[in-house]
């Protein structure tokens, strides 16, 4: 299946035989020391940087309404980011993994971003659009 938004993620976690829980890492754009001419050039322009885990957070599939209210809801708690990435986990039947299941997959999730290994996650933008990196 094609997720285009995160809406669909979420329909597509709901529609899951099993209870989903999602594991969401929100991370701004930092510029890195060593930047270059160009590369500091591109994020001067609103593009590039080096991602950084910012918050992070896991919630049950029914506990997030639409992307707009996560939105809302990081806005509150968080500083403003750049891209969100989502992931889940996969429960027994109708009882979706607890937040202490999750913890430590969500900590290997926020390890791995900070190393740029994303390839196992879907990021999405502040519009809740999925974004293709590389």
């Amino acid at each position: 299946m094609m997720i285009s938004n995160f809406d669909e993620l979420l329909q597509a976690a709901r529609s899951q035989p099993t209870a989903q829980r999602l594991l969401l890492v929100f991370a701004g754009a930092e510029l890195p020391e060593d930047a270059d001419a160009a590369q500091r050039a591109r994020y001067q322009a609103g593009q590039g940087g080096a991602l950084v885990p910012l918050m992070y957070v896991d919630k049950a599939v029914d506990e997030v309404a639409s992307f707009a209210a996560l939105a809302q809801e990081a806005a509150q708690f968080g500083p403003p980011w750049a891209m969100v990435f989502a992931a889940a986990m996969s429960g027994q039947g109708a009882q979706a993994p607890s937040a202490d299941d999750a913890a430590p997959v969500l900590q290997r999730m926020v390890d791995a971003i900070q190393r740029g290994d994303i390839a196992a996650y879907i990021p999405f933008n502040p519009q809740g659009e999925a974004v293709q990196l590389g």
